[in-house]
C-alpha cells in the first residue's frame, strides 16, 4: 500500500523527444527532488537519449548522481569562497557568477553566469574587464544567462541575450558556448542565425520532464475505511464529524508532500478571489485534500499525518474499499512517492 507514481512511459519519452528536437544541444536538468521522478531515474533517461551533460542543483547533487551518469555534471548554484569541499570528479563543471570566484577555481572547469534581468546572480558589464586575466587559470566552457520566466515589461529575450553577447565579444572573451534558461525554440533558432560561431545550449527541465501532464499521475492506496455518524469523534483532535460519512486512511502524509504547497503568483481577480476562499475555509478547519474520489476532490478531515491522510467521504458518495487506489493532485517538485510504476 503506496503513494505510487504511474507513468506512461511510452507518451513520458515520446514528449522528451519532441523537446529534444526543438532543441539541438540541450542539456538536460535534474535538480532538487529529480522534479518529482528521483535523480536515479532522469539521471537514467538523460544516458537513454543520448546527452554528454546534465544539470544539477548543488554539488551534493553532483555527489549523489556521479555514479548514476557518465557524462559532464554542470552545477548551477554559483560556486563561492569557503564553501563545503565536496569531492567531485574532474567532469563535473562549476558555475561561477563572480571574478573572485573564477579566481578560487585555478584549474577548474567553469562556466560564467552573467547577470540577467532576473537580478539574481552574476557577472556585471563593468567585472568583463577583469574576466580577461582571470579565466587564463580556468578551464572556461562558456557564459549563461538564467532568464526570467515572464516578460510584463514587453522586452524582448533575443535581445537580452545579444546585448550580453556584444559585451562579451566587446570585451573580447570567448563566445564558443553560451548556455541559456527559459527561452522558446524560436527564440533559440534566431540567436543560432545571428551568432552561427556559438554553440548555445538551452538548460531544460520543467518543459522536458514534465511538460505532458496526462503521461504521469500519483494514486495514494486506500489503507482503511471507517464509517462514521454525524457527531462521531474522532482524529488526534477529537473533532466532530459534520455529518454521516467514512473517515478515509489513504497513504501519502507529510513526508511525501502532501498538504505542502509552493506559495503561487496570482495574477487576475479570480484566482485572487479563490485564494482568500481557501484561507477563510481553513481557518474553520476546512482543507481540500489532493485525493480524488468518485469524481471530486475530497476533504481532509485533518490535517495530514506523516505517512498518511485522513479524508472524510459523505454518505452520499459510494464507499471506498481498502485497495482502492484514489488520484491525487501533487506538484511533482514538491512530493516523494513510494515507488514509481512505469505502465
Amino acid at each position: 500500500m503506496a503513494l505510487s507514481l504511474y507513468v506512461d512511459t511510452t507518451r513520458w519519452r515520446a514528449h522528451q523527444k519532441s523537446v529534444i528536437d526543438q532543441f539541438p544541444s540541450l542539456v538536460p536538468v535534474c535538480k532538487g527532488n529529480g522534479y518529482g521522478f528521483g535523480h536515479e531515474r532522469l539521471a537514467e533517461e538523460a544516458s537513454r537519449f543520448g546527452s554528454d551533460m546534465l544539470a544539477v542543483g548543488t554539488t551534493y547533487e553532483a555527489a549523489r548522481i556521479k555514479d548514476w551518469f557518465s557524462g559532464d555534471l554542470l552545477v548551477l548554484t554559483p560556486f563561492r569562497r569557503g564553501e563545503e569541499p565536496v569531492p567531485l570528479p574532474d567532469r563535473v563543471i562549476r558555475s561561477v557568477s563572480s571574478v573572485d570566484g573564477v579566481h578560487a577555481l585555478v584549474g577548474a572547469r567553469v562556466v560564467i553566469e552573467c547577470m540577467s534581468s532576473m537580478k539574481r546572480h552574476g557577472v556585471l558589464e563593468q567585472d568583463l574587464g577583469q574576466l580577461t586575466a582571470a579565466i587564463e587559470d580556468v578551464r572556461l566552457e562558456g557564459f549563461a544567462l538564467h532568464l526570467p520566466l515572464d516578460r510584463t515589461d514587453g522586452s524582448d529575450a533575443v535581445e537580452e541575450v545579444i546585448s550580453w553577447m556584444d559585451r562579451l565579444r566587446a570585451a573580447r572573451l570567448p563566445l564558443h558556448t553560451m548556455f541559456v534558461s527559459h527561452l522558446k525554440a524560436q527564440e533559440l533558432g534566431r540567436l543560432q542565425q545571428q551568432f552561427p560561431q556559438t554553440r548555445f545550449r538551452a538548460r531544460i527541465g520543467t518543459r522536458l520532464w514534465l511538460g505532458d501532464h496526462d503521461s504521469t499521475e500519483y494514486r495514494g492506496s486506500v489503507l482503511d475505511v471507517t464509517h462514521v455518524s454525524k457527531g462521531d469523534r474522532f482524529g488526534y483532535r477529537q473533532q466532530k464529524a459534520a455529518s454521516d460519512g467514512w473517515l478515509v486512511v489513504v497513504a501519502g502524509g507529510t513526508s511525501h508532500g502532501v498538504g505542502l504547497e509552493a506559495p503561487k503568483a496570482l495574477h487576475g481577480v479570480m484566482p485572487r478571489a479563490k485564494g482568500v476562499a481557501r484561507a477563510g475555509l481553513a481557518t474553520v478547519n476546512r482543507n481540500l485534500s489532493p485525493f480524488v474520489w468518485a469524481g471530486k476532490q475530497r476533504w481532509f478531515a485533518e490535517p495530514p499525518h506523516m505517512q498518511v491522510s485522513i479524508l472524510f467521504v459523505p454518505s452520499d458518495a459510494q464507499e471506498p474499499r481498502v485497495g482502492d487506489e484514489l488520484v491525487a493532485h501533487l506538484r511533482h517538485t514538491t512530493t516523494q512517492f513510494d515507488r514509481l510504476v512505469d505502465r
